[in-house]
């Protein structure tokens, strides 16, 4: 009897057997479900619809012959399945194994192999379509989260591609415009009444954390492309934070900030790249700064841990909500809340700590129970080079 053409978007099904009469069992009982049908009589045959013609599902007898796979006819199904399932073209196509063999040994073999499902002969019709319907529901699922994933690793991609060229279009014009104020404060366009000097020493302030912001995202964007070389040297932890601190000491004042220094006597002098360490500590500064609300009493510590520096930066600011405290480190990432509209986090500056101290081989963490009672951002990092650490590894 002839069977009436079905949709061309109805499922399309592989049945993988040599044996004429189930082949045309099968094709009757999924066209009355409703699922076109094609069939293959080989194991290299069924392997080759699949890689051409996608199925949605393959429906595979055990015994058939091999063909050109190489192995033996009897579990020759039990192959075509491991191809299928290792070739990315074809590994998402649900396997349902179909055989007159009732034994355990040959249903973890079909496990073993890849096979999603497995049901024996004589097989009930209606079983076979809730099979059937169950794993095209699961395929349908994976299917739309993997062009999900694929979607947005797109989009992530033109993110950054754009972040990149923005950068470098954005770089040369603030240093114009850097190099240009620096002119004004020094004199050399006519003297500055003392509210004119104010007003360009704070632009100049502000270009110059823009200036950093770029910056980071360069360095960003080398760390995660593993482009970027540590020029390690020697560094004397006390001496690292006083140098910094004095750098600050313009923006404390002005944000009536104050800061702390307190290192051990046992602190451990260790290697790392001066500039990027340097960077990191005054990101974590910043953050307490421009995020606190208030003037902040900032404490920069620095104790042994092991052999190694642990650095801390605390504060009295809002602290960090400990739900927010993964979030915070990572890229483009903004922690919103009722009552801090802008908490830390909101930017690149943690983010970029964190890819720093990880391609020394260190580890950054917070410690806050948010409410104002203030955070503590802790890194330590080897005193000792660590030479399988992403940087140095990308140098080699």
């Amino acid at each position: 009897m002839e069977l009436t053409p079905l949709p061309a978007n109805a499922p399309l099904i592989l049945v993988a057997d040599d044996v004429p009469a189930n082949v045309e069992l099968l094709f009757d009982q999924l066209h009355a479900l409703g699922f076109r049908a094609i069939a293959a009589t080989t194991g290299s045959s069924a392997v080759a619809t699949c890689v051409e013609q996608r199925p949605d599902l393959c429906i595979l007898d055990v015994a058939m012959p091999a063909g050109d796979l190489g192995s033996d006819d009897r579990t020759a199904g039990f192959e075509v399945c491991r191809r299928i399932k290792r070739d990315p073209r074809t590994a998402r196509i649900p396997v349902i194994f179909v055989t007159a063999l009732n034994d355990t040994t040959d249903r973890i073999k079909a496990i073993e192999a890849g096979g999603d499902d497995f049901l024996t002969k004589p097989h009930n019709r209606l079983v076979l379509g809730a099979r059937v319907r169950s794993l095209l529901k699961l395929k349908a699922a994976t299917d739309a989260l993997e062009e999900s994933a694929r979607k947005l690793r797109e989009l992530e991609k033109i993110r950054d591609d754009l972040m990149k060229m923005i950068v470098h279009d954005l770089k040369s014009p603030l240093s114009a415009v850097l190099a240009a104020m620096e002119l004004l404060l020094d004199g050399d366009f006519g003297p500055l009444t003392p509210p004119q000097r104010g007003a360009i020493a704070d632009c100049e302030d502000k270009a110059e954390d823009l200036l950093g912001l770029i910056d980071d995202l360069l360095e960003i964007r080398r760390i995660e492309e593993s482009a970027l070389a540590l020029e390690r040297v020697p560094i004397a932890p006390g001496a690292l934070l006083t140098e910094i601190v004095h750098e600050w000491s313009h923006r404390f004042q002005q944000e009536g900030a104050t800061a702390s220094i307190d290192v051990a006597d046992d602190a451990p002098v260790f290697h790392a790249d001066r500039p990027l360490i340097k960077r990191v500590i005054g990101n974590l500064i910043q953050n307490a700064v421009t995020h606190s609300g208030h003037a902040v009493t900032l404490q920069l510590l620095v104790r042994r841990e092991g052999s190694d520096p642990l650095f801390t930066v605390a504060d009295n600011g809002p602290g960090v909500p400990p739900e927010y405290q993964e979030i915070i480190f990572r890229k483009f990432e903004q922690v919103r809340t009722p009552n801090l509209p802008k908490l830390r986090g909101s930017g690149l500056g943690l983010a970029f700590c964190k890819l720093v101290v990880e391609a020394h081989g260190g580890r950054i963490w917070v410690q806050s129970a948010g409410d104002g009672q203030g955070s503590a951002f802790h890194f330590t990092l080897p005193a000792e080079p660590d030479t399988t650490s992403a940087g140095e590894a990308a140098a080699r």
